[in-house]
């Protein structure tokens, strides 16, 4: 993990207050080429877009295959606000992105909002262990820093 990660990472924190802002849950994520320039972003979109699969990856990765080829995408790098969900997961695997990298840990984030029946604790790391592709994972970043963490502050508890 690099500044120019660190910095993408902030944009991804960044996009989830947008969401939170719209009136979704709290989450972010940007796809980056390999020459770091950002192609896509997208927020969550859960409560506004009436869809429990509107996670801010999916969304992503929903608008990057249709703008951008398996060989293209192969070379991104998707940065997102808190560790992708097993649904995006399977997401950012099938559409052939090779390296995520995250701020806030799935387990950070269920240790800050507390306990819920609609956790599904399973890392993207577990996800991706089950791929024929080699996808790299770079996190959790900024959860010392209470960066990734601030976004949801307050959030879950309403």
């Amino acid at each position: 993990m690099n500044l120019i990660d660190i910095q993408h990472l902030r944009t991804a924190i960044e996009i989830a207050r947008q969401a939170r802002e719209h009136g979704n849950h709290p989450f972010g994520a940007l796809l980056v080429d390999k020459e770091n320039n950002v192609l896509l972003q997208a927020e969550n979109t859960v409560v506004t877009g009436r869809d429990c699969t509107g996670h801010a990856e999916t969304n992503l990765m929903r608008l990057a295959t249709q703008r951008f080829s398996s060989e293209e995408l192969e070379s991104c790098t998707l940065y997102t606000s808190t560790e992708p969900c097993a649904m995006c997961a399977g997401a950012i695997h099938w559409g052939n992105v090779r390296r995520v990298v995250y701020a806030l840990s799935e387990v950070g984030l269920y240790d800050l909002i507390g306990p819920s029946p609609e956790h599904l604790l399973l890392p993207c790391r577990d996800v991706f262990a089950h791929s024929q592709r080699a996808i790299e994972v770079d996190g959790p970043a900024l959860e010392l820093d209470a960066e990734a963490r601030k976004v949801h502050e307050g959030f879950w508890s309403t």
